[in-house]
């Protein structure tokens, strides 16, 4: 083996090289003490005899070379990668357009779609000739741009000014009629649909609309109008300005009066505007009915100002009237005092009322027909029967007596109707026996409500087995028991029509949005009593409005009239005690052939109480002028006596 001579180069065998060691930061040198200087690493390294070394060649490093991967192979994987992605976007777009394709778009037409409702015409209440008592008036809503108003340009001899928000409230104050101050605050704001003014008339909304004014819009409105006023009022009812319906026959029948609204859908930009070519969708209204009452606006509003001048005359809290056919019941006048104008209703609920439908009131002496009806059709009795009337009659725990103290008297149930005892009616109803009595009552209408097809109160009307020991007997001339007025002109209408108790009518029936008439369904008929009784009951009552009767102020010249006066003690909830007096008078004529039945109620009066006094003038005044409005003839016959007194021997 030839060694190698010194100084030449030979291929060593490569060495691992030492991993180098990071260098340290020099410190900074304290003070004082010197800093050693870093030897310099091209210095060689010293010897062990302190000599350097020449300084060997670096060993150059052999790294390991790999072989690239075959490109085949990474162009493989991007290409299923790249068709996986495609196979997603593929997927999804055949959910968009293919199976939510539908789905999709009409959410976003959705979106971009706004919808406003179309109102439908109201349908006018008429009297039974087709007057009209309650329609809806054309009008229109200005609404207003808030956001435009302050660029509106003013151009005065050619020079363009913008005047702006005052501006604008300025030039529409001129045809609005409104305060200038009151429209700035209208007209200033961010809203795009701001109400400027409700309810103007059609006329008025044109001049609006062609001002310069930016921003202003009209939407369809409409107001409703009673042009009577206060005739039938309570009746009607009215609607707030709101739109709602409230009492009588526009709360009733608001579902037939309201029709149907429409809607108008289109689209829209994102600014709100409407897009003029796009889709546009329309459901039209469907206006209401016109519903035909039974009453006669000329009877309606003549009854009203003759009972307001009564309740005036005598100082009563309040009145109410019922005029009905006697044949047919249908009501031709529904009056009430006070009332109020629906065309501004205010707010008292109870001046609104319908009273002749809602309150009760104890009829006293007008009750008495029933229990002499129930006597005569149960046989205990006839017209002549001889009654002896005491001063005071025990009964029940208690002692009855008339209106005024009087001896004993002779009278026969004829004479006990025409001086309306209360001691001889109960002397003849007691003959009957309770349940009898409340089958009677009943028959009449008494406890149940009418079915005229408003708001009502059922009335008062105990079932035997509760009545008292003193009920027992007070029943018999109305007290204990309460009606309302149309109740009470449904009890003499009864008699009136031979004993047949029909459903009042005051819903003539309803012309529908085809122009067809459609009649409220006939009344049911029930015999109460017989004909024979009914026309004794008539009879007798002819005498209540005679020279012996109580009631001779209600007799109408020419005609023979027939009716009962009452004077009841009014119950008055807020105490549970009786307090004043309710004074009615009801009535027919012509008492032979009865055309008309008129209930008069006057509740509270301080002028006089009794219902001869107070009630009775004003039946014979609205009588009369009924029959001569229906051109009713006269009579031209004279009733048949009958003996009212007896005499012993």
């Amino acid at each position: 083996m030839t060694t190698p001579r010194r100084g030449t180069a030979t291929r060593a065998t490569p060495r691992p090289v030492k991993k180098a060691q990071p260098v340290k930061k020099a410190q900074p040198a304290q003070q004082g003490r010197p800093v050693k200087k870093a030897a310099s690493p091209r210095q060689g390294r010293p010897t062990r005899q302190g000599r350097p070394t020449r300084q060997s060649r670096p060993t150059r490093q052999v790294r390991e070379v790999r072989r690239p991967a075959p490109p085949h192979r990474r162009l493989r994987f991007a290409l299923m990668v790249l068709l996986f992605v495609l196979t997603l976007f593929g997927g999804r777009l055949v959910q968009v357009q293919g199976l939510d394709g539908p789905t999709t778009a009409r959410q976003a037409l959705k979106k971009r779609s706004a919808t406003v409702p179309l109102s439908a015409h109201r349908g006018d209440v008429t009297d039974a000739s087709g007057e009209v008592l309650a329609t809806s008036v054309d009008r229109r809503d200005i609404l207003v741009d808030q956001t435009l108003v302050p660029t509106y340009v003013r151009v005065q001899n050619g020079t363009r000014t913008v005047v702006g928000v005052r501006g604008a409230a300025e030039d529409l104050s001129k045809i609005l009629h409104v305060p200038a101050r009151e429209l700035v605050t209208r007209l200033t704001g961010t809203s795009r649909g701001a109400l400027l003014a409700k309810g103007v008339t059609p006329e008025v909304a044109r001049v609006v609309r062609k001002s310069p004014v930016p921003g202003i819009g009209l939407a369809e409105a409409s107001r409703r109008d009673y042009p009577g006023g206060t005739t039938a009022a309570n009746l009607l009812g009215f609607m707030s300005s709101s739109g709602q319906a409230f009492g009588g026959v526009e709360s009733a029948y608001n579902t037939t009066l309201a029709g149907r609204p429409g809607t108008l859908t289109y689209e829209r930009g994102r600014d709100g505007t409407r897009i003029p070519t796009g889709l546009t969708q329309e459901a039209e209204p469907k206006p209401g009915g016109t519903l035909r009452l039974t009453i006669d606006r000329d009877l309606q509003w003549r009854t009203q100002e003759m009972l307001q001048a009564q309740v005036t005359a005598t100082e009563a809290a309040s009145g109410d009237v019922v005029i009905m056919d006697a044949k047919t019941f249908d009501v031709l006048a529904l009056a009430t005092v006070p009332t109020f104008d629906p065309n501004r209703p205010g707010d008292d609920a109870a001046v609104q009322r319908n009273r002749p439908l809602q309150d009760v009131f104890e009829p006293g002496s007008t009750s008495k027909v029933v229990t002499l009806a129930a006597a005569l059709e149960e046989g205990v009795v006839t017209p002549e029967t001889k009654v002896t009337v005491p001063n005071r009659l025990p009964r029940g725990g208690t002692e009855f007596r008339d209106s005024e103290d009087h001896g004993t008297e002779r009278l026969t149930v004829a004479g006990v109707m025409a001086q309306s005892s209360n001691i001889g009616t109960i002397l003849a109803g007691e003959k009957v026996s309770p349940e009898r009595i409340h089958r009677y009552l009943r028959g009449f209408g008494f406890g149940e409500r009418t079915g005229v097809g408003l708001p009502e109160a059922s009335g008062e009307l105990a079932p035997p087995g509760e009545w008292s020991s003193s009920q027992r007997y007070t029943v018999l001339f109305g007290q204990g028991v309460s009606m309302t007025t149309l109740q009470a002109a449904g009890v003499f209408a009864t008699l009136a029509n031979d004993g047949v108790r029909l459903r009042p009518r005051l819903i003539a029936g309803v012309t529908g949005a085809d122009g067809v008439f459609r009649p409220s369904e006939a009344s049911p008929r029930t015999q109460v009593v017989s004909a024979r009784t009914a026309g004794q009951l008539r009879l007798m009552m002819e005498n209540v409005v005679g020279d012996h009767g109580t009631a001779a102020k209600a007799a109408v010249p020419g005609f023979r009239v027939a009716g009962k006066t009452g004077t009841a003690s009014a119950y008055d909830p807020a105490c549970g005690c009786y307090r004043g007096y309710v004074a009615s008078f009801v009535g027919m004529a012509p008492a032979d052939a009865p055309e008309v039945v008129i209930a008069v109620i006057i509740r509270q009066p301080k002028k006089g109480h009794y219902g001869g006094e107070v009630a009775a003038p004003l039946f014979r005044q609205l009588m009369t002028y009924t029959l001569l409005q229906r051109k009713v003839p006269p009579t031209g016959t004279k009733a048949p006596e009958i003996p009212l007194t007896w005499r012993t021997g």
